[in-house]
């Protein structure tokens, strides 16, 4: 069978370089967005905020005038033909309006804070703060603490390794062996296993209190010593530290009738040990961390005026952008001129023009997008919006708003995705407001979120000597007509991040 060539015809779906522009917008939150337009205000000089325009046009007027009063102070035969050659220039000039109209150059302005008042901004400001810890750096405050010791060079040298092995809440997660293999290998340092632990035993003495830990249980035994320490009498102590140093298994599985038989004292001294227990620190070196607080900046806004929920963009911090005039002007002298080097420019200058207009087009159908989605799940989530009560959530699936704003709903995920709204209850990510549906033995529809909300609540009322199961758990959502199974309350529970009953016991 020989190869022939055959001829046929057939439909592909295929995004243009501006499609697959929008999409990367769509699915920025508003500090990606803000770094992207930032990019582009230095890549693109045709691209240019509205703040700069404005101050180009102010010094083109001063220069203008200082030109005028020249002309005017000097007569001379020189000054005249200057003259006569700035007003040729200006008979030659190309106005804007011959590139682009007044209604086309509007259109090409991207005002960030059209969609959100003064009003607006002060609220987002009041509301959401900065959050960030001004603490010493860990490794900076335990190498201080090191530089104090009475160390030689060599013991010095390992302190700064293991310093250096801490993870940022404080534990070391490397085994002495392999600590001491990198000396050997990396720094020529010849350490035993004994000789390194003699230096952790040093920098676990440091503040804070359980630093340099290798386990949890280590990090809590090195916090009660330091206790005893200061407080040698203090019988609870004594008790959490024999607690955490024997026992320590079965205190985890919360077995605290075990635990009395084993330690031989009541209900009441246990209590007072594990209450000393809980208060230790478990993660030591967060409290000494230089990092900042994560902040979340709101994408949208939704104000109660007169008893309806309003919706606006949060573009408070995204700046105005326009063409620049002087690149439009620069192509109209260009694309008149036969100078090959002069075409090769006016080519360059449209290209970075249109990528501008591309750009500010696609922020603008960015904008009407995410409006319109978000007004879509305010809508279908009105009765939460209006009173921030959880258990008025509906269920609400994706393809829900991609039906009613007649979009994909690969869409309508890239507006969802990591972005979040500021409601007069708080802060809520939008993937907050979707949920599967389930249906009650009334044969009404609720979202699983209420399903959730009522399993947090029967848990945070429980009696907490005898928690409630699963299946207890299960018995009293069927009670309240909602027909659901044991393990779907385990897998609600479970995303709720709460742990099951036997570890919720408390004495």
């Amino acid at each position: 069978m020989g190869i022939k060539q055959v001829q046929s015809l057939k439909q592909q779906l295929k995004l243009t370089p501006q499609q697959i522009q929008l999409l990367k917008l769509i699915q920025m939150p508003i500090t990606a967005l803000e770094q992207k337009i930032q990019e582009e205000l230095e890549n693109n000089p045709a691209l240019e905020t509205l703040d700069s325009a404005n101050e180009i046009d102010e010094n083109e007027d001063i220069n203008s005038n200082d030109t005028i009063d020249t002309e005017e102070e000097n007569n001379n035969e020189e000054n005249e033909v200057d003259n006569e050659e700035y007003e040729l220039s200006k008979n030659n000039e190309v106005d804007i309006e011959e590139y682009m109209d007044d209604e086309e150059m509007d259109s090409y302005k991207y005002d960030a804070n059209n969609y959100s008042s003064e009003k607006e901004n002060d609220f987002f400001t009041n509301n959401i703060a900065v959050s960030s810890n001004t603490e010493s750096n860990l490794s900076d405050l335990l190498l201080d603490q090191l530089e104090m010791l009475d160390l030689d060079e060599k013991q010095h040298q390992i302190g700064e390794y293991i310093i250096g092995c801490l993870d940022d809440d404080g534990y070391l997660r490397r085994d002495l062996q392999s600590i001491s293999n990198d000396l050997l290998f990396i720094y020529n340092i010849n350490a035993s296993v004994d000789e390194i632990e003699e230096v952790l035993k040093k920098i676990q003495s440091f503040d804070p209190p359980g630093i340099a830990a290798r386990s949890i249980q280590e990090s809590l035994h090195l916090q009660l010593q330091r206790k005893l320490q200061q407080d040698p009498n203090n019988q609870s102590l004594k008790t959490a530290l024999t607690l955490v140093d024997k026992y320590f298994d079965d205190y985890s599985k919360k077995h605290f009738d075990k635990l009395m038989f084993k330690l031989n004292i009541y209900e009441q001294e246990l209590k007072d040990a594990i209450n000393e227990i809980v208060h230790l620190n478990p993660r030591p070196g967060y409290t000494y961390t230089s990092e900042k607080a994560m902040t979340v900046i709101p994408d949208f806004i939704v104000n109660i005026v007169d008893g309806k929920p309003e919706l606006s963009l949060n573009n408070a911090l995204l700046p105005e952008l326009t063409i620049s005039k002087e690149y439009i002007q620069m192509l109209n002298e260009y694309s008149k001129q036969k100078n090959k080097e002069l075409k090769e420019a006016s080519k360059f200058i449209k290209t970075k023009i249109d990528e501008a207009k591309w750009f500010i087009d696609a922020l603008q159908q960015r904008e009407r997008i995410l409006l319109t989605a978000m007004y879509q799940i305010m809508e279908a989530q009105k009765e939460f919006f209006l009173t921030g009560d959880q258990s008025k959530l509906k269920p609400l699936l994706l393809k829900d708003i991609a039906e009613k704003i007649n979009a994909d709903i690969s869409t309508v995920s890239r507006i969802v995705n990591s972005k979040y709204v500021l409601t007069p209850f708080g802060v809520f990510p939008l993937k907050f407001f979707f949920s599967e549906s389930m249906t009650t033995d009334s044969g009404e529809e609720v979202s699983n979120k209420e399903i959730k909300h009522f399993i947090q609540e029967a848990i945070q009322y429980e009696d907490k000597k005898n928690p409630l199961t699963d299946d207890q758990l299960r018995d009293l959502l069927n009670k309240k007509g909602y027909n659901i199974a044991r393990r779907t309350v385990a897998k609600y529970r479970e995303q709720l991040g709460i742990p099951v009953a036997r570890l919720r016991k408390e004495l």
